[in-house]
């Protein structure tokens, strides 16, 4: 018998001469199942006092949705924002989510009830095994956290960042001429991502440390990126359940012994260079200034002991250096396939700033093109799809929805920044979109109109992202000088390359 040609004849057969049972049962008891489990997962949700939680994909019994997370969960998410609405729950584990996908909702919540909304729910794995109960991003809204924050903004406000834009600066000219030799002057294709790895990494390793690297072959390149990358899977607000299911925590698991491993990478690696510049210090030696010295000089006024100081600096370099590489990356993998875009970039920059040098920060409120293109980089492929998650501190009744106190709240940026009505063809690739904001993200921020705000890759609230500023600074210096110093052409038996054309 040929069972390729004959597929369903074999079928039958099978059926016919197996235990298995007949295929009009096998159908019906599918049937059931279905029903059984469609009733389960879109009954209406009602806490034990009858009040109403916002409707939801009920999930199913220990698991809630999790197992209808795909490995692309900001689509099934955005498909759930279509059906159930802008304010939609659903439980991972033991814990209930509210799903937050329209800039209404995030304003009133998220900014006008930001008292209630801007604390954190203490994920087991990132805040209780990685962070160790520390870290600026994880810890909840308290004494400990505003200590942080303060802590950080020295670093992080408009008159520091511009007092180290020269740094910033340089970074992305040395990025230009690395790709530059690297390529052999456009003879041989180059992979940008490394050289983009590398440059978000010294400006973070200058700030916090008053250190770089001298290549992308020196080892803590390598190093600190892999850190960036397993922590961005380890703790994203929807990786695993062992943060949702108590008993799993209880017992070892792959992820909890993946999080304690990258705790002791985090100590060893950016603790080491602490107790580095802590004996450079008291052996007399003048160390450039930055955060680690910082917080050396004032961890007794402060509070602090090694291991805060360890994931403080932590913090910052994981937060400073995924953001700002992933949007340059993005753009490098982007830009090669839209050669009218960057024709017309070329035309803009050649206008504006001309050819005897390259652009800077004050030429940005001049090259408008330019400044839409990485905003709608940033709208496209913002690197956080979901809003690092705030929980409620307290019970609130939202336009009749009941939010219970203890419930995580996240901000659905992916199907915000692809709704239709706010983005036209949202799929398309179309910088034309943001011509006419010629404001900062930052600026945006603070717009009373929340369909104004161009992106909200970097959060909202007063949980927004402390390293604002500097990484939109950071990301203009590099991407207005790969437009104007290259020609990107991508290679199409190797993708993630480009041919630089200078």
């Amino acid at each position: 018998m040929d069972f390729v040609s004959n597929s369903t004849y074999h079928l039958t057969w099978a059926y016919a001469s197996s235990s298995l049972p007949h295929p009009l049962l096998t159908f019906a008891a599918l049937g059931a199942v279905y029903w059984s489990l469609k009733l389960l997962v879109e009954r209406p949700l009602v806490d034990k006092d009858g009040n109403n939680i916002p409707a939801g994909p009920r999930g199913l019994p220990i698991l809630g949705s999790f197992p209808f997370l795909t490995h692309y969960p900001e689509i099934t998410l955005d498909r759930w924002a279509k059906k159930y609405g802008d304010l939609y729950s659903l439980w991972l584990g033991n814990q209930l989510f509210i799903i937050v996908s329209s800039p209404d909702v995030v304003k009133d919540l998220i900014v006008t009830s930001g008292a209630v909304f801007s604390s954190r729910k203490e994920m087991f794995v990132k805040s209780k095994i990685v962070f160790v109960g520390r870290g600026i991003t994880a810890t909840p809204y308290n004494d400990r956290w505003r200590k942080d924050r303060r802590i950080a903004n020295t670093w992080l406000n408009q008159r520091a960042v511009d007092s180290y834009t020269n740094i910033l600066d340089s970074e992305a000219t040395v990025l230009i001429k690395a790709m530059y030799q690297e390529s052999r002057a456009g003879a041989v294709p180059v992979d940008p991502q490394p050289h983009a790895g590398r440059a978000s990494l010294n400006n973070m390793l200058s700030i916090v440390f008053g250190t770089r690297t001298g290549s992308i072959y020196h080892p803590l390149v390598g190093q600190a990126l892999k850190i960036s990358r397993e922590f961005m899977n380890v703790t994203g607000p929807m990786s695993n359940l062992v943060d949702f299911i108590p008993i799993l925590q209880q017992i070892p698991t792959p992820m909890r012994t993946r999080g304690e491993k990258l705790h002791e990478k985090l100590v060893e690696t950016y603790g080491g260079m602490i107790k580095d510049i802590e004996h450079r210090m008291e052996s007399g030696e003048d160390v450039p200034d930055c955060l680690a010295k910082t917080m050396i000089e004032t961890k007794g006024e402060e509070g602090m002991d090694h291991l805060d100081m360890a994931i403080l600096a932590s913090a910052f370099m994981i937060g400073g250096v995924e953001t700002t590489a992933a949007i340059m990356q993005w753009f490098s993998a982007l830009i090669p396939a839209y050669p009218e875009i960057q024709n017309r970039a070329h035309e803009e920059l050649d206008r504006v700033v001309g050819r005897d040098r390259m652009p800077t920060v004050e030429d940005e409120k001049n090259l408008p093109f330019c400044h839409a293109i990485i905003k709608e980089v940033e709208r496209c492929h913002n690197p956080f799809w979901l809003g690092t998650p705030h929980v409620a501190s307290e019970n609130v009744t939202y336009k009749g929805q009941f939010i219970p106190k203890g419930t995580v709240v996240v901000l659905n940026t992916w199907t915000m920044h692809h709704d239709p009505k706010r983005h036209a063809n949202p799929d398309k690739f179309d910088p034309e979109r943001y011509l006419r904001d010629s404001l900062t993200s930052a600026e945006n921020a603070n717009l009373a109109d929340p369909h104004e705000r161009d992106h909200r890759m970097f959060g909202a609230g007063r949980r927004i992202c402390p390293g604002m500023i500097v990484a939109e600074r950071e990301i203009w210096l590099t991407i207005s000088r790969m437009l104007w110093a290259f020609t990107m052409e991508a290679l199409p038996e190797e993708p993630i390359y480009a041919l630089l054309v200078v």
